[in-house]
């Protein structure tokens, strides 16, 4: 078993390409395809020839894409002349035995190992498969995992994932999905098992045939240290939210005088940003979001209160009872330099909903989902204390199915969103203290090197299942700092077999799908996906004006006029709307099932749930277009134009 780590190989490369070679040439389609070019991954026993007959070619790096150009055989073997992009550009001869096809650009990303076993990497389907069709998986799986933790030879597995989370925003790696399906398991739940491949360079390793010891220390005590945490307060300012204000400080104040009784305050840290809402219904209301006390910056409990004490409710009310919730989330996501903190956390706290993105009063244009991945990119876990009120009655359903989508932590995989019922203060007061102290808590735990176990595995009352969210969650970010502190990477391995779900608990994902976009298909789906919206607001009124309108945009866009007439196209998947480059993904889509008479059938509340989701997703596509920091090049010499964004499948329409 070999215990290696991957390297990112797609930044940096120190190889210098052969001389570019201009042309006017385009790469070969993908058979069946009009838009769809051929395009593989290079191993590492590949070498880039000037020309076939040459006796050495020079090196590259391994998994690099390419684009096939032309396709020849020589000496009974298959040359591909390949490029870095689409654009005519070609810098040689590839062996096609050495290269992976690769026509969907597809990719995998680890969850957080808390509370599941490291994903294991099969070398045959059928080892796998044996596992995963198993009523009982941890009987076969138990013996192999036995054997790994002893460094034992176990023939059916090539590698399996680190302890440490391995951060795929801060430390890209490819494992390309070559194939794969969706199957029903043993246990009756379904799953996705994948062939993928991977390669890298080989960190420092002890190899004895087919063991490996990773030179990491694993156990070393005190690991985590400097271990920091920021946890940041965004709360609503308006009116009726004065007791609920005090009630937070007072709690940082109990907080910070236990922390500095330990010495700890350069180790936890406070923030503190208000919410309230549009300032063109109101400008008496000050301020739709600002920034009281920035995590950074604040130097003790004095600070913190000092920074804090202008902090009143509004003394106007809100044209809404929903307010800008979303505009504070914002705000602290992207204000709030989270970069110096191993642990980094939101409160958000108010009693009603928050405006959606598409209402003229919000100054986000974002939705729960939105946010949640742009939480998730920057690692922050999001908690949200909801007071129902009695005031609020009507809107608590609302905010609730909002604030479980905001809060949903990929690391845990289950919300952070907890009732305070009634708005009782004192309930609250003592839910605020709960988490901040539980948070800190395991702060100081591994920053002296113990065990993060604390009280919340025991907790009996009322606040059980918060504390011990706590816990897992503080679980996840120490391996993910640690991931990211000791460089972790994904296990080496060519091709092999994966579950994308636990053996043992297969409702948590082992893996999780992004597509790589580049600017033009991105650029392509957010415009398709706003005429989509746009019909849906005419069908608002008529379904026929809306499948007329769709069809139209669709011969605009060259779909054959004879086709499009037929009796057989009736989905807005047949109309041959969406690219390509989604076809074969394995995701379900809201939009491409979606046909005259269902649209008819729905109510004009889920018509307009529809079509203020697509209106999200073209504002997220927008987003992504718009952050230069995480554009990915795939080879280098390659065009700006074909880097990638990767998508996760679920902002797909």
């Amino acid at each position: 078993m070999k215990k290696t780590v991957i390297s990112t190989l797609i930044f940096g490369f120190s190889l210098t390409c052969l001389p570019l070679v201009s042309s006017a040439l385009e790469p070969l389609k993908q058979a069946g395809k009009t838009t769809l070019y051929q395009r593989v991954l290079s191993t590492p026993t590949c070498e880039l020839k000037k020309n076939i007959n040459d006796a050495t070619g020079q090196s590259v790096p391994a998994f690099s894409r390419y684009y096939v150009y032309e396709r020849k055989n020589e000496n009974n073997q298959e040359w591909l002349n390949v490029g870095p992009d689409s654009y005519g550009k070609t810098v040689g001869w590839i062996n096609n035995s050495c290269a992976v096809a690769w026509n969907m650009q597809l990719t995998l990303v680890f969850t957080n190992p808390v509370e599941r076993d490291p994903l294991l990497f099969f070398k045959d389907r059928d080892s796998l498969s044996a596992i995963v069709d198993a009523d009982k998986p941890e009987t076969l799986i138990k013996p192999i995992r036995d054997a790994l933790k002893e460094n034992k030879t176990t023939p059916q597995v090539v590698a399996q994932e680190p302890k440490e989370f391995i951060d795929f925003k801060s430390n890209f790696y490819l494992l390309p999905i070559l194939q794969g399906e969706e199957v029903m398991n043993g246990q009756g739940f379904y799953e996705r098992i994948l062939e993928v491949a991977s390669v890298s360079k080989q960190e420092t390793v002890v190899k004895n045939n087919n063991k490996s010891t990773n030179q990491s220390a694993d156990d070393n005590t005190n690991q985590v240290a400097p271990f920091k945490a920021a946890i940041v307060f965004v709360i609503d300012s308006t009116i009726s939210m004065d007791p609920y204000i005090s009630r937070t400080k007072e709690a940082v104040e109990r907080v910070y005088q236990h922390i500095e009784k330990e010495h700890l305050q350069d180790q936890v840290k406070f923030g503190l940003i208000s919410f309230r809402s549009s300032l063109k219904a109101s400008d008496k209301l000050e301020f739709v979001s600002k920034v009281f006390a920035d995590p950074n910056k604040v130097k003790n409990k004095d600070d913190f209160k000092k920074l804090s004490a202008s902090l009143k409710q509004a003394s106007v009310s809100t044209a809404y009872f929903a307010e800008d919730s979303y505009a504070g989330v914002s705000q602290a996501l992207n204000d709030i330099n989270w970069n110096s903190f191993g642990a980094r956390y939101m409160i958000l706290i108010t009693d009603a909903s928050a405006i959606p993105g598409d209402d003229k009063l919000s100054s986000t244009g974002m939705d729960a989902a939105q946010l949640r991945l742009e939480a998730q990119h920057k690692g922050v876990a999001i908690y949200a204390l909801h007071l129902k009120t009695p005031s609020g009655e009507k809107d608590h359903q609302v905010a609730a199915a909002q604030y479980s989508d905001l809060t949903y932590n990929d690391f845990i995989h289950k919300s952070l969103y907890y009732p305070v019922n009634a708005g009782d203060v004192n309930e609250f007061g003592k839910k605020v203290d709960s988490l901040a102290q539980a948070l800190s808590e395991q702060v100081k735990l591994a920053y002296k090197g113990e065990s993060s176990v604390g009280n919340a595995l025991n907790a009996k009352d009322d606040d059980a299942d918060m504390l011990k969210d706590a816990l897992l969650l503080s679980k996840a970010m120490q391996l993910a700092y640690l991931g990211d502190t000791k460089g972790t990477k994904a296990p080496t391995v060519f091709k092999a077999w994966i579950a994308d779900k636990d053996f043992v608990k297969p409702t948590i994902p082992t893996a999780e799908p992004r597509i790589l976009l580049t600017k033009s298909q991105l650029s392509d789906l957010s415009d398709i996906v706003t005429k989509i919206a746009n019909a849906a607001n005419d069908g608002l009124i008529s379904a026929d004006d809306m499948f007329s309108q769709l069809r139209s945009v669709a011969a605009a866009m060259g779909q054959d006029p004879n086709k499009l007439k037929s009796d057989s196209v009736t989905k807005i998947a047949d109309l041959g709307l969406l690219g390509e480059y989604l076809d074969n993904i394995p995701y379900k889509s809201d939009v491409t099932g979606l046909d005259q008479e269902t649209w008819k059938s729905m109510s004009g509340i889920e018509q307009e749930k529809f079509i203020r989701n697509l209106n999200s997703k073209v504002r997220y596509y927008q987003k992504c277009n718009a952050d230069v920091d995480r554009w990915i090049s795939l080879s280098e010499g390659s065009d700006p134009r074909e880097n990638v964004y990767p998508v996760p499948l679920e902002m797909l329409p």
